[in-house]
């Protein structure tokens, strides 16, 4: 059975792949544009990680109007640190089964954002 992002069998519990998979296949950005969209959705989770803002810089700085739009080494390293980032502990982690849970909701335009939290921590989102 799937509850909250998370398959709970006999077996145990374990994290259902196919959102972690989703960020994880993300592709590089080829525009300001499409930077803002990922650095939007990472942004969401930076209170998570630590040294969010020093590993997203080199992907802020391409947002910059009147900045042209260069993808280095670097971009891409840190592109790939922050998608990891969105994907592992201490981001996600397995609920507890004592403690209460709150559940944040933020409506879009274009969706809604919903996050599962336990303790402080994030378990799913959506």
């Amino acid at each position: 059975m799937e509850i909250f992002g998370h398959a709970v069998s006999s077996e145990g519990i374990r994290e259902v792949s196919k959102k972690m998979e989703e960020v994880q296949s993300w592709p590089r950005s080829s525009s300001a544009i499409e930077i803002r969209s990922f650095l939007g959705l990472a942004r969401y989770y930076r209170h998570f990680m630590e040294g969010f803002s020093s590993i997203a810089s080199p992907l802020n700085r391409l947002t910059h109007k009147g900045t042209p739009f260069r993808w280095s080494n670097e971009c891409g390293e840190r592109f790939q640190k922050l998608k990891t980032a969105l994907t592992t502990a201490p981001v996600l982690v397995l609920p507890s089964t004592s403690g209460s849970y709150i559940v944040y909701c933020d409506a879009l335009q274009i969706g809604i954002v919903c996050v599962l939290m336990q303790k402080g921590r994030v378990i799913a989102y959506a």
